[in-house]
């Protein structure tokens, strides 16, 4: 509405100004010179055009004295030329069909706005106003052409598009692709054959993604169809985790900003760029880059230069050379050729040289010059935009005008260019070669590309060949498909280049960024034990399962090294050695003793509660052998269990020996009748009774909450540790604590008989074997509690071994040194004492 009510005030204005300066001219008329078209013929519904035609524009001097002359246009822009000979070429084979506007002539105005933005406004008024100087008094406030094919660069389609909105005109561009052409509320009339930028710019960034380029530099045209592209590829480009190492831009009017991206381009590190620029900023760099000899990069182009023939050049392939872009589909058109390059100038433009004297001839004469220049027709891609643009219009007015093939159409119909507007946001129809048109609500086509590489032909020649497509319209993961291996990468190489700001973190390493850098940038740190990355390029480390660990590598996690005293281990087989040794000494002095039974030492010594506490201590050897392989329920329960009954079994013969001993050396003395309150049959009930409170104690231990299996993980990081959990630990330290206590007993029991006559006293050894067991089973608590995985069993191992050997030693090693070495100490008068002081004791 405010463009409406702004148009309207300036016409205003022009209108009052006219009339105030001529009061008896017409009302409406044209100040100053008109805008003449550069080809144009009348038909029954105008069309107009805007293109490049000549791409360098002189403005001559401003002395403010005179009036300026025109605009000097030159540098004739040879595609451009090719889009205004294809419109022509439609609009001609619309006239001649039966079914499409049989009966109504398409006519034509085409301008040059010289690719400058001052010359597309003046454009833009000549095909609003028509070329004719005065147009009566009552102004009918219609355009001169219904509809506006053009422009081909986005900064001109949007000051084309803003002047024309207020008026409702519908334009259609062919090649404005800037996203910012999609706003409907700025933009209501504006239609487009081609894809936004939104398409490309996303498709660039999964380009670059795919080949693993995440350090790139991005360079792009300082205008809305740069900065809107570059915007949106940045965009995409950090979703895609892709690091841009600068981003500079330039016009094509600032050589000073284009020397500057030079010199930026020659001392980054990045090979990749991705050139966002309109052809002639790409041209423009380009001429640079080739004087300045910076060859090697990757460029990723767009499809406003990556097929632009005005480009190849001698020198531009050293630096253009295997760049890859999207452009637009090449479609071929029938009978287009054969007009471009001799009906055209058979029939639209007859002048047959440069000598003629014709006056649009003698303005024209660098685009007779083109007549026989053929070298382009085979590349033509936006040719069928336009061609699809004409025909578009053309069916939005064979539906106003209800046009039929029989009837024809109603010519009395006056049609609106708004509701030309109307009518083009319903079109869909097919073009002879297949091709669907149709606009969507944005009144953009569907987005589709194809992937070019810029490659040398057999012939020497540069060609755009095609290596993959993207199609928007496709389910994803069929949007984007590449040939890689048909690429040919700068410098004619294979191999595929490499731009990365850090190398790639192998497996077994996570990226840690370096400060104030990019995310691309970054150091490989290896995984901490116990953690791995299996995959390249990492974030973050994994904690491996608990079971599990860190390989070498740091790549893979591998199952835990379970740990246990193993019988095949050296220190196992050694502790087997000793337990067996134990055992084979054990049954050697039972046996001694059995053989000697009947001798009064053994006799003297309480042969019964002799041969059972020999058979206990065989018992405690063999009990160590449960400690030794891999624990199991059974095995852990069996291990402590059988530790405490074998240990109280054997303290409790050994408390027997003493108390007798005391019984024995009481019933001496005269009137004691003490022996018969402890015979043997009150020895074996003190022994069972001993050893029953145990395997209560172990009863209880084992209902309530028994020893279990147990995977330790927290003692060792990288390997697990197989014990014996106690289960209830209250339980274990009763079944020590009661041997301990018997022990201590025993020991104070034989420390009070210690100087009882030494030929019947056992009291000292057995004193001494107790301060022994005391001492390995006080150092062994300490020892249990800080001693690591398996050890903690070694030394378990260790005490019952150093406790039962101490007990064999002590008290039966001097009965046996008598019984095979002083066979004369072993009578009855020598045990009654009656004995010369010379002889030897034990």
């Amino acid at each position: 509405m405010p463009h409406v009510i702004t148009g309207q005030i300036c016409m205003g204005l022009l209108f009052a100004f006219g009339a105030a300066e001529k009061r008896d001219a017409p009302f409406c008329q044209i100040l100053g010179n008109p805008e003449f078209p550069l080809l144009s013929k009348e038909g029954d519904v105008m069309i107009g055009g805007a293109f490049s035609i000549h791409s360098k524009i002189t403005q001559p001097s401003l002395s403010f004295t005179e009036k300026p002359t025109r605009l000097t246009c030159s540098r004739v822009n040879l595609r451009e030329f090719r889009f205004a000979q294809t419109m022509i070429f439609g609009i001609e084979e619309i006239n001649q069909s039966t079914f499409l506007l049989p009966n109504v002539s398409i006519g034509y105005r085409i301008y040059d706005n010289c690719g400058s933005t001052l010359s597309s406004m003046r454009a833009v008024m000549g095909l609003m106003n028509n070329d004719e100087l005065t147009v009566g008094k009552i102004c009918s406030g219609q355009s001169a052409v219904h509809a506006i094919i053009g422009e081909s660069e986005s900064s001109s389609t949007i000051v084309l598009s803003r002047t024309t909105g207020p008026f409702k005109i519908p334009v259609i561009s062919h090649s404005a692709t800037c996203e910012c052409l999609s706003n409907r509320n700025e933009y209501p009339s504006f239609f487009r054959t081609i894809a936004s930028d939104l398409y490309q710019s996303q498709a660039l960034a999964q380009l670059v993604k795919h080949f693993g380029w995440t350090w790139v530099g991005a360079v792009n045209s300082d205008s809305d169809y740069g900065n809107n592209g570059m915007a949106i590829f940045l965009a995409a480009a950090k979703e895609e985790g892709v690091c841009v190492e600068y981003t500079e831009k330039f016009h094509r009017e600032e050589p000073g900003k284009l020397l500057k991206v030079v010199e930026v381009i020659r001392k980054s590190t990045a090979k990749v760029i991705v050139a966002f620029l309109a052809h002639v900023e790409m041209n423009n760099l380009l001429q640079q880059l080739s004087l300045h000899n910076v060859t090697g990069r990757q460029f990723i182009g767009v499809e406003a230069w990556i097929t632009a023939n005005s480009l190849v050049t001698p020198t531009s392939f050293r630096v253009l050379g295997g760049s890859l872009g999207f452009a637009v589909q090449k479609v071929n058109v029938s009978g287009l050729d054969d007009f471009l390059i001799k009906d055209f100038w058979d029939t639209e433009f007859r002048c047959k040289d440069t000598t003629t004297e014709i006056s649009p001839c003698k303005e024209n004469q660098d685009l007779i010059e083109l007549k026989d220049y053929v070298d382009d027709v085979a590349e033509l891609r936006y040719s069928s935009n336009i061609y699809k643009a004409i025909y578009a219009v053309a069916h939005s007015l064979h539906s106003l005008l209800k046009c039929s093939k029989s009837q024809g159409c109603d010519r009395t119909v006056q049609v609106t260019p708004q509701q030309v507007v109307g009518s083009l946001k319903s079109v869909n129809f097919t073009i002879k070669n297949g091709d669907q048109v149709w606009f969507d609500s944005t009144g953009a086509a569907v987005a589709r590309y194809e992937v070019v590489n810029w490659q040398r032909g057999s012939d020497g020649s540069v060609q755009f060949k095609p290596v993959g497509y993207y199609d928007a319209s496709l389910p994803p993961g069929q949007k984007f498909v590449l040939k890689t291996e048909a690429i040919t990468w700068p410098g004619g190489k294979t191999e595929l280049p490499v731009s990365v700001c850090s190398e790639s973190c192998r497996p077994g390493a996570h990226k840690v960024l370096q400060k104030g850098k990019p995310v691309c940038c970054y150091d490989c740190i290896l995984c901490a034990e116990g953690e791995i990355s299996n995959s390249t390029d990492s974030n973050d480390c994994k904690k491996c399962p608990e079971e599990y660990w860190s390989n070498q590598n740091r790549d893979a996690c591998i199952l835990k090294n379970v740990e246990f005293l193993q019988h095949t281990e050296v220190m196992g087989a050694i502790l087997i050695f000793f337990t067996l040794f134990g055992v084979l000494l054990t049954l050697i002095v039972a046996t001694l003793f059995i053989i000697h039974k009947d001798t009064p030492l053994v006799k003297a010594n309480n042969s019964e509660l002799s041969f059972l506490l020999l058979f206990s201590l065989t018992l405690c050897f063999l009990c160590s052998l449960t400690f030794i392989g891999r624990p199991s329920e059974w095995s852990c329960m069996l291990r402590h269990t059988a530790f405490g009954i074998t240990f109280v079994l054997c303290i409790s013969c050994v408390l027997g020996k003493t108390i007798v001993v005391l019984m024995a050396f009481k019933a001496t003395l005269p009137s004691s009748n003490v022996m018969k309150w402890f015979g043997p049959a009150q020895q074996r009930l003190s022994v069972l009774a001993f050893t029953l409170i145990q395997v209560l104690i172990c009863i209880l231990w084992l209902t309530i909450n028994p020893p279990f299996p147990f995977k330790n993980m927290k003692h060792y990081k990288d390997k697990i540790i197989l014990e014996c959990a106690l289960g209830s630990p209250v339980g274990f330290w009763a079944v020590l604590g009661y041997i301990g206590l018997l022990a201590i007993l025993c020991f104070v029991l034989a420390f009070l008989a210690r100087k009882l006559p030494d030929n019947f006293n056992e009291a000292k050894f057995i004193t001494f074997s107790m301060l022994i067991f005391c001492a390995v089973w006080i150092t062994f608590i300490p020892a249990y509690v800080s001693s690591p995985g398996k050890f903690t069993v070694a030394v378990e191992i260790f005490a019952i071994l150093a406790s039962s050997y101490g007990l064999l030693f002590c008290i039966f090693l001097p009965k046996c040194f008598i019984i095979l070495f002083r066979p004369e100490q072993n009578t009855k008068r020598h045990m009654m004492g009656k004995t010369s002081n010379n002889d030897i004791h034990f």
